[in-house]
C-alpha cells in the first residue's frame, strides 16, 4: 500500500462535517426534533447518519480553496439557510395548531391557564397545548419526520452546496405561506370559536334580561363547559385541520428544497 492509496482522514471529516450542516440547521428549526427535550447529541448523531450517506449518493466534493476561506465561509452560510428555511417551513404547520387553541383559550376563558410548551420552552395555553401535542402526534403518526429527511436529502440534487442560497420566489413563497398559517389556525378553532362565541351572545342576552344575574357566577362554569364538550366532539374535525396544515407545510418544504 502506497501513500497515496491511504484515505485523507482529514478532509473526509471535513467532508462530513459539511455534509451535517444543513440536516443539522433543518433539524433545529423543524418540529419534534428542534424541541428543547432533544439532547444535542442525538440531533448530531441524525445530521450525521443523513449527512453520510448524501456525500456517496450526491458526489459531494469540498471547495478547492478548503473550508477555511471566502468560497468555503459562504458555502456554509447557504447551508445553514437553506436548512433553516426547510425546517422553519415545517414549524410554522405545526404552529398553526397552536394559533387555533390560543383562540378557543381565549373563547372559552381559559386565556390565563397556561403551561410549559416542552416544544419551544415557552407557555402556551392548555387548549394549545393539547392541539400541539395532537399535531405532533398526527406528524410522526404520518411518517413526517422520514419525509423531512427525504427532502433534505432530495435538496441536495436542486441545490447542491456552493448554490444553496433559496431564491427570490422560494422566499416570497415563505412570506405567503407565513400568512397563510394564521388563517389555518383561525381555521382550526372555527368548529370549536364559533359556537362558543354564540355562547357568549347567548349570556349577553341573558344579562339584559336578567341584570340581577351574576353572570360571573354563571357565564364562565357554562362557557367552560361547552368549550369542554365540543372539543371533546370536535377534535375530528380540528385534527383534519391540522394534517391539512402539516401537508401543506410538507409541500411547502419540497418547493424551498427545490429551488422555488
Amino acid at each position: 500500500m502506497t501513500p497515496a492509496d491511504i484515505p485523507n482522514v482529514e478532509a473526509m471529516l471535513q467532508l462530513w462535517m459539511l455534509a451535517m450542516i444543513r440536516p443539522g440547521a433543518a433539524f433545529i428549526a423543524a418540529p419534534v426534533f428542534g424541541a428543547t427535550n432533544v439532547p444535542v447529541q442525538l440531533r448530531l448523531v441524525i445530521a450525521l447518519a443523513v449527512g453520510v450517506p448524501t456525500v456517496a449518493a450526491t458526489g459531494m466534493t469540498l471547495p478547492a480553496e478548503g473550508l477555511v476561506s471566502v468560497p468555503g465561509f459562504f458555502l456554509i452560510i447557504g447551508e445553514v439557510v437553506i436548512g433553516l428555511a426547510i425546517g422553519f417551513v415545517l414549524q410554522m404547520g405545526l404552529a398553526a395548531a397552536l394559533i387555533g387553541g390560543e383562540a378557543i383559550s381565549n373563547a372559552m376563558g381559559l386565556g390565563f391557564a397556561a403551561m410549559a410548551d416542552p416544544m419551544s420552552g415557552r407557555m402556551s395555553s392548555a387548549v394549545g397545548q393539547f392541539l400541539s401535542m395532537l399535531a405532533t402526534a398526527i406528524f410522526l403518526a404520518a411518517d413526517g419526520h422520514l419525509v423531512l429527511i427525504g427532502i433534505i436529502v432530495d435538496s441536495y440534487g436542486a441545490l447542491p452546496p456552493g448554490g444553496a442560497f433559496p431564491s427570490f420566489d422560494a422566499i416570497g413563497g415563505i412570506i405567503r405561506f407565513g400568512s397563510l398559517m394564521f388563517a389555518a389556525g383561525l381555521t382550526i378553532a372555527l368548529p370549536v370559536g364559533f359556537v362558543l362565541i354564540l355562547v357568549q351572545i347567548i349570556m349577553g342576552v341573558i344579562g339584559r334580561s336578567a341584570p340581577a344575574l351574576n353572570l360571573f357566577a354563571v357565564g364562565i362554569p357554562a362557557t367552560l363547559l361547552a368549550g369542554v364538550v365540543l372539543i371533546g366532539v370536535a377534535t375530528p374535525a380540528m385534527a383534519e385541520g391540522i394534517a391539512r396544515a402539516l401537508s401543506q407545510a410538507l409541500d411547502m418544504a419540497r418547493t424551498v428544497a427545490a429551488g422555488g
